[in-house]
């Protein structure tokens, strides 16, 4: 069995966010980037599938060469080949077109992608990916087995867990919930010393255009100055709720 799993580089949550070029663009200067957590959680399952059948594990990424120590990572985790997409990918759309390429050339029979990215949100990679490759999409997986051709699984609904059976060849979203986060594999000496062996190729894609443009980034507001009331002070604690938060 053939298991791709996409991945997206993001920054560190402890990270400064800036923006540069009339806060239409990210800036990258001294961002510490990481794997997106729900991919990572679908790179665990894959590694899982890999010790347990003898799957063949590739990642993918779109992005320029600040990526490859991510991919290094995932090869140091158990993947045994990583592929990078090179292009600055603008939307989701994008970035699924590039990967739709890599998807049919190579009959993959489980690609994996996260659910969303922690970054931007979109949330349509996925879907966008399925549809140009014609195959099905089970997104919010929390659960996963595989036996010959056959996919049990389970995913995440509106207050609470559907299962589903499908055949392979199969996209799926993966979330938190599909490997316990005890489970994540965190690289060992010996694991970062075969990933400096293992191929990462890389790879100049056709010239795909955006769907989207944006406009604009804004930074949430920031935050007022934070009140203490005793907790005995019950009528001060309703004077402001009522006067300042509004809230009464």
């Amino acid at each position: 069995m053939n298991i791709l799993v996409c991945i997206s580089c993001v920054p560190d949550t402890t990270s400064k966010i800036n923006f540069k070029e009339g806060n239409s663009s990210f800036d990258s200067q001294g961002v510490q980037f990481v794997i997106n957590p729900n991919d990572e959680f679908g790179l665990t399952r894959a590694i899982w599938l890999q010790q347990k059948s003898g799957a063949k594990v590739t990642v993918v990424t779109v992005g320029d060469e600040s990526c490859d120590p991510i991919l290094r990572k995932c090869l140091a985790i158990g993947a045994d080949q990583a592929l990078r997409v090179n292009i600055q990918a603008k939307d989701g759309f994008q970035v699924a077109s590039v990967l739709s390429t890599i998807c049919k050339d190579k009959n993959y029979d489980l690609i994996i992608t996260g659910r969303e990215s922690i970054d931007y949100n979109g949330g349509m990679v996925g879907g966008i990916l399925a549809t140009l490759c014609e195959m099905p999409y089970l997104a919010n997986c929390i659960h996963l087995e595989i036996d010959g051709n056959k996919v049990d699984l389970q995913r995440e609904i509106d207050g609470g867990k559907e299962s589903l059976k499908a055949s392979l060849p199969v996209i799926i979203g993966a979330q938190k919930g599909l490997v316990e986060e005890k489970d994540l594999i965190i690289p060992n000496m010996r694991g970062i010393m075969q990933a400096r062996q293992k191929p990462l190729e890389v790879i100049s894609p056709n010239e795909i255009k955006p769907a989207t443009e944006i406009l604009t980034f804004k930074k949430p507001d920031e935050k007022g100055p934070v009140k203490l009331v005793d907790s005995d002070n019950i009528d001060e604690l309703i004077k402001l709720l009522e006067n300042e938060a509004k809230v009464l």
